[in-house]
């Protein structure tokens, strides 16, 4: 990594795909800075501000699965620059939006742009070898998932610049609609600046894009049970919705209906993928096969970390004002701070997994330090000095991107043809955390005393997950080792896009 400043080869690969990895989390997060304006402009009630939260995470599920699927068969170039191009459409529709029910269809809507994290994992996989990989996609993942410190930093200043445009009001709704624009724009010069794999290697794609293969018969039925919860959270958000009568009782059958459906279909399609294996048509050789309990632990990795993160960016703020007496620009500025750390944080995570040669036991401390981190935001309240909880938030923070780092340092070495849909089951798991602990957070008392029951909920799980990683993780063979150099072949053959 020591050409990582020359904008040249890989390098210039790995910044151009965090820089799109960042707008895209820009344009994820760009309500919460906002998040006043437009509840005073609109009437928005409390309910409704925590559903569309709520609903900023939804469809990044199915949408991280989905994505991961066409990214293994179009490619990260296409993928990334047609999800950029999209990422405008909402926007404008949700800057556009004159009441509730237009934000919660626009929100959702959004909540697409979130799976771009899944892209680049398979595009810096490409470039890079297994030795330097944990620290690359650390990188790509901490730069760009500052993204939302970067929103929170700068749309509220952007929308009261451009206040002379709405009759001196702060200018939320252009705010907005210039990250969508400019997502798009970007998405323009990625296409025509990146491309799949270096030259002379091969894009290699599974068997099938429609499900995710396994290689063994035992893993089809676990891989089966891994995805009801990713429709589960699907179906929490409708009974969300129903709470605030979005939805009717009706409504809520139906797309419960729809949601069972929808895993048999996706149950279907990985029948289709592995069809052969589970008829005995099909036997894997030991040197083609891996473990997808490997995949199952990464996920509940995520829901510990990444699904923590999520849910903690949209109310660190309020807990910092009520649970520690501070002002509202200073809980503000504390709480940047946890966004702050992606910087170095995610990718410590990974470098400390390429440098101590287990990456396994690397997942598993730094995410139980992020429980004992939670585990300390809900010991401590009004009285401790400011530099105390300065130093509590980095800390904890600092394991949680860790640990993320430390999870995509495992992800592309599982079985790299299927990548993208290792990356899309784990993505979208950390969705399900986020989702999961928002909405038992909406169900908890108002005020510190539900604040600090939601960390001890946050530690706990952390915990828990760090001990079932130590037990059962295993170690991926060959992950400290440098790739091979690629044979150069015709350029017909090279099967990019």
């Amino acid at each position: 990594m020591a050409g990582l400043w020359s904008f040249t080869g890989r390098y210039k690969i790995l910044h151009l795909t965090w820089f799109a990895f960042f707008l895209t989390f820009v344009v994820w997060f760009n309500f919460a800075p906002l998040a006043t304006a437009a509840k005073a402009e609109l009437g928005l009630t409390d309910p409704q501000m925590r559903t569309l939260a709520i609903c900023n995470v939804a469809l990044t599920v199915p949408a991280r699965i989905i994505v991961g699927m066409i990214l293994d068969r179009f490619g990260p170039r296409l993928t990334y620059s047609c999800l950029l191009i999209y990422a405008a459409f909402p926007c404008l529709a949700f800057a556009l939006a004159q009441n509730f029910e237009q934000m919660v269809y626009a929100r959702l809507a959004l909540s697409i742009v979130g799976c771009g994290f899944v892209i680049g994992i398979r595009m810096v996989a490409e470039w890079f070898n297994a030795k330097d990989i944990g620290l690359a996609e650390g990188i790509y993942g901490g730069w760009g998932n500052f993204g939302s410190a970067g929103a929170a930093f700068t749309l509220p200043s952007i929308a009261t610049g451009l206040g002379f445009l709405a009759a001196g009001q702060v200018n939320w709704r252009l705010a907005i609609a210039l990250t969508g624009v400019m997502a798009a724009v970007y998405g323009v010069i990625y296409y025509f600046n990146v491309s799949d794999t270096p030259p002379g290697k091969v894009y290699q794609r599974p068997p099938s894009s429609a499900g995710m293969e396994v290689t063994t018969r035992r893993d089809f039925w676990f891989l089966l049970a891994m995805n009801i919860p990713l429709v589960g959270a699907l179906g929490l958000i409708a009974w969300r919705l129903a709470k605030v009568k979005f939805i009717d009782n009706t409504a809520l059958l139906l797309i419960g209906v729809f949601l069972v459906g929808l895993y048999l279909y996706q149950a279907y399609n990985i029948w289709q993928a592995n069809k052969p294996l589970m008829t005995g048509e099909k036997r894997y050789a030991p040197d083609d096969r891996y473990k997808f309990s490997q995949v199952a632990n990464l996920e509940l990795a995520y829901v510990a970390c990444f699904g923590s993160e999520l849910a903690v960016v949209s109310m660190l703020p309020t807990y910092f004002e009520r649970g520690f007496g501070l002002a509202a620009a200073m809980a503000g500025a504390v709480a940047g701070m946890y966004s702050f750390m992606n910087i170095v944080a995610r990718p410590g995570g990974g470098w400390i997994s390429d440098k101590i040669g287990s990456r396994k036991w690397t997942l598993a401390a730094t995410i139980g330090g992020t429980g004992i981190g939670y585990l300390l935001f809900s010991l401590f309240g009004q009285g401790v000095p400011i530099i105390f909880v300065v130093l509590m938030t980095m800390l904890a923070s600092f394991f949680v991107m860790a640990a993320e780092g430390a999870t995509f340092a495992i992800v592309p070495l599982v079985k790299p043809r299927i990548t993208g849909q290792i990356a899309g089951n784990v993505g979208a798991y950390g969705n399900v955390g986020a989702v999961v602990y928002l909405t038992v957070y909406s169900l908890l008392p108002q005020g510190v005393a539900g604040d600090k029951l939601f960390f001890q909920m946050l530690g706990c799980v952390a915990i828990i997950v760090a001990f079932v990683n130590a037990f059962t993780l295993k170690e991926v063979a060959g992950s400290h080792e440098e790739a091979p150099v690629p044979v150069p072949v015709p350029v017909e053959q090279s099967d990019r896009l």
